[in-house]
């Protein structure tokens, strides 16, 4: 896969039976291993409430990592801006690239439980990149029905977290026009509308590059287009959207400053060993993980695959499950490359994002040795040049 490079995205798991405080010390000894395997970028997600999630806080764990790494990307897959200012999250950037700099994506996301109106326009009217076949799409990329979300929008637990994460009576700013916020701070720009100026110190004219995340060709992928900022389409979350999501970004997009063509990352659920059979094992913990996730529980702490095997089922939580286990690719070194090659052509993506969750810490790190070893053997193999796009 010529100059397709492989970033890393990291959700800090927290395995059964383990602390939060060994699971940051995993995450950051794999962004020290995964920058010597020739990984191009290492992304940190955040999220809330999770009993099997320690990234609570994209930009205080990547102040840790820069420390511990030198060459490797570093960024945020992403902050949820739904519950923060965009001066809040240009300073911190700002405080780290001061230390750091040159090193940093930001990745900007909106809030779980936000829902927001799709736009209209050029990035909605996007076709598919390739057509689908009975779940596939013409290369054999799996593209499952798509998964509904609105049964979590009215849960206890989201209501919760959203009064948790915002100040009593806060009303969320309007996405775009916060991105828009962002990028004025970063370049120095800000005024406000009676025309007074603001400037992010640290933080003004930091050397990042931003990157919107989004799972469909709605809201995100446009205020990614519009802005010309690097794009991050969401595989393993919403894998029945992907094709759209890019196709969306990519129809709205228009030359900046800092990007004169679009450029997006692809993010796919991997688990690789040995052999297929072993991965099988290795990734037994994920559908109840999923689960976990999906019915609002709260993603658990990892189990092990003996542990999984125990937990009883019913057809309904299989369904609920179904397109992200489908999605997942786990085999060995071969299979799982080939899968990834097959989601590259069907994306049209210029990087891929991979993330993975074992039990045991080991396994997480050969599962990204191998298959950066197996990727660097294919034709064009290798690590490209991230700094340049």
């Amino acid at each position: 896969m010529s100059g397709i490079p492989l970033g890393v995205l990291d959700l800090v798991p927290v395995p059964s039976g383990s602390t939060a405080a060994e699971a940051l010390h995993h995450s950051i000894d794999l962004a020290r291993q995964t920058e010597a395997f020739g990984y191009a970028r290492y992304w940190f997600a955040e999220h809330h409430l999770n009993p099997g999630v320690a990234g609570t806080s994209p930009a205080v764990v990547l102040a840790l990592t820069a420390s511990a790494t030198s060459t490797i990307r570093l960024g945020s897959g992403a902050v949820q801006l739904g519950h923060r200012t965009a001066l809040s999250t240009v300073e911190e950037f700002g405080l780290i690239d001061a230390l750091h700099p040159g090193r940093l994506d930001l990745g900007l996301g909106r809030s779980a439980g936000r829902p927001q109106p799709r736009p209209a326009g050029p990035a909605v009217a996007a076709a598919p990149a390739t057509p689908v076949v009975d779940g596939h799409t013409s290369n054999g990329l799996r593209i499952p029905a798509r998964f509904s979300f609105e049964h979590l929008l009215g849960h206890p637990r989201i209501a919760l977290q959203q009064r948790l994460l915002n100040l009593p009576g806060a009303q969320p700013q309007d996405y775009a026009e916060q991105v828009d916020d962002v990028l004025a701070l970063l370049r120095g720009e800000y005024r406000s509308p009676e025309g007074v100026e603001a400037h992010a110190v640290p933080g003004e004219g930091a050397d990042v590059q931003v990157w919107i995340l989004g799972s469909s060709g709605g809201v995100s992928a446009e205020t990614a287009g519009r802005n010309g900022l690097r794009f991050a389409a969401n595989y393993h979350v919403s894998p029945a959207s992907v094709r759209e999501a890019a196709e969306g970004y990519r129809a709205a997009f228009k030359p900046s400053a800092e990007l004169d063509r679009p450029y997006v990352t692809v993010s796919a659920d991997v688990v690789v060993a040995e052999d297929d059979a072993t991965a099988r094992e290795l990734a037994a913990g994920y559908a109840p993980w999923v689960r976990s996730i999906r019915t609002a529980e709260g993603a658990i702490p990892y189990p092990t695959p003996a542990e999984a095997r125990a937990l009883p089922w019913t057809e309904a939580e299989r369904v609920l499950v179904a397109d992200r286990v489908e999605t997942q690719f786990v085999g060995s070194p071969r299979t799982v490359a080939d899968h990834l090659e097959r989601l590259q052509e069907a994306t049209g993506a210029d990087e891929l994002l991979i993330t993975t969750i074992t039990h045991a810490h080991a396994d997480r790190v050969r599962s990204y040795r191998l298959l950066a070893e197996e990727w660097q053997r294919r034709p064009g193999g290798g690590t490209a040049d991230v700094t340049r796009f």
